[in-house]
């Protein structure tokens, strides 16, 4: 074989120390890779560390639990009412206060907590627990709650309401459940996760009366913004689950598949034109012969505001009545296609009209009017849809207690009949609004309700 060429030796040295230097570049990178993860993280948990602080709010001052005077207790018993507090904090079928009830969000689902007075639900708590859940959105171990527990307006609820509440919550049946844990996807279902969402959109707060305004007035606002909760609903949510501007300008519900419309717009809800009489017994019975409340509303009215004193619901009405007007929204751009709103007549005709009227007339006091009904015209068509395919039925209730329903039609008509009937009404009678897709109806019907 041949011989090895001279200088061999000397050219292996060389690969080899370059070798050595190429991993000493290589671990020496790898160091200061390392060195910059740990930087990072170290000013990540710093930050983290600051929204904890900026969204803990401090930590109410300790006095003692107040006397269950009967008067308080049931004060506390009413102000749960107005806030509606049992429609989460009871599950479909369970006992009462006992909680367990899932609340389905983009997120997961959480699940309401026992605020029964037995030790697996408030039974450990005193009233400045109950007051630091409600004020600051904090757990009595300090555990940052979530805002499906809408703690982001009873912000406002004043400390003295809150002890009523607590002290009726104390003479409830106590019941053994433990909460169920909540079904969170990650990183949502991190505390981290939570205190940078608090220190984004959540300040504790209070409610501040307008001197410009009455007492009446100022009584309807710590209704509807504080304890009612009303923007909870009637308000658009970010891509985050956050209202970032509580303005009653409507939105829709989170996993519902209802939208609650707008409070300020004219051709949506607005009631800046309603005598306040009318607004207060639509709170109080969930019907007048302008509109009738339905899907999640129909609940509020049964569960909450029916059983409000005359003089709240009065508050109320003024404070919405004074909501300040926003623009009209941007109609719907689908043209509605002849032989569609041809076959919707038709719909009509054989399903609709005995009840509503040739002309849309409806019936008073059991079919609502449907010619010029801002309903059926609204750009937003999610409730048309719900109500045909799942039925409208109002809320029975002490003033209205055999309120006339609608059927659900989901099993008689087809998405194309469904967009057809929708389309029809919203040109006929007068009537300029877009048309209803088969698409429209088709994600309505895939949504749960």
């Amino acid at each position: 074989g041949r011989p090895p060429a001279r200088g061999a030796p000397a050219a292996a040295r060389t690969h080899g120390l370059r070798q050595r230097r190429a991993a000493g570049r290589e671990g020496g990178a790898v160091k200061r890779a390392l060195f910059v993860l740990v930087a990072l993280l170290a000013l990540a948990l710093g930050g983290f560390g600051v929204l904890f602080l900026r969204s803990e709010g401090g930590t109410p001052a300790s006095r003692p639990d107040p006397a269950p005077t009967p008067g308080l207790v049931a004060r506390g018993e009413y102000l749960t009412r107005a806030g509606n507090c049992m429609a989460c904090h009871t599950d479909r079928g369970g006992a009462p206060w006992a909680g367990g009830r899932g609340i389905e969000t983009p997120f997961g689902t959480v699940y309401a907590g026992n605020l029964s007075p037995h030790p697996s639900g408030l039974g450990a708590w005193t009233a400045d627990d109950f007051w630091r859940a409600l004020h600051h959105g904090r757990s009595r171990d300090g555990r940052m709650l979530y805002p499906a527990f809408p703690y982001t307006h009873y912000t406002r609820v004043t400390r003295a309401d809150a002890d009523a509440m607590y002290a009726f919550l104390r003479t409830v049946p106590a019941v053994d459940r433990a909460n169920t844990p909540h079904a969170l996807r990650w990183p949502f279902n991190t505390q981290v996760a939570l205190a940078a969402w608090r220190a984004l959109y959540f300040r504790p707060g209070v409610q501040v009366d307008d001197p410009a305004r009455s007492m009446e007035w100022n009584r309807g606002a710590y209704l509807v913004q504080g304890l009612g909760h009303c923007s909870a609903c009637h308000s658009t949510r970010n891509a985050l689950g956050a209202s970032e501007v509580l303005d009653l300008s409507g939105g829709m519900i989170p996993m519902q598949a209802w939208y609650a419309p707008s409070l300020a717009t004219p051709d949506e809800a607005s009631v800046a034109g309603w005598p306040v009489e009318d607004i207060a017994q639509w709170l109080a019975t969930g019907s007048t012969p302008r509109a009738s409340a339905l899907g999640p509303m129909a609940e509020v009215v049964l569960h909450s505001t029916q059983h409000l004193a005359p003089a709240d619901l009065r508050a109320m009405a003024v404070f919405l009545k004074s909501v300040p007007p926003a623009p009209p929204a941007q109609p719907r751009a689908q043209a509605a296609s002849p032989a569609v709103i041809e076959r919707g007549g038709r719909v009509y005709a054989e399903h609709c009209a005995s009840c509503h009227g040739k002309q849309g007339e409806g019936v008073p006091g059991a079919y609502p009017r449907l010619a010029g009904n801002r309903a059926v015209t609204m750009p937003v068509t999610a409730n048309l849809v719900q109500v045909v395919i799942h039925g409208g039925f109002p809320p029975s209730t002490a003033g209205n207690p055999r309120p006339f329903g609608m059927p659900p039609f989901a099993l008689e008509l087809s998405d194309a009949e469904v967009s057809a009937v929708l389309t029809y009404l919203r040109s006929a009678w007068g009537h300029q609004a877009g048309a209803v897709t088969e698409l429209d109806v088709a994600q309505q019907r895939s949504l749960r309700y």
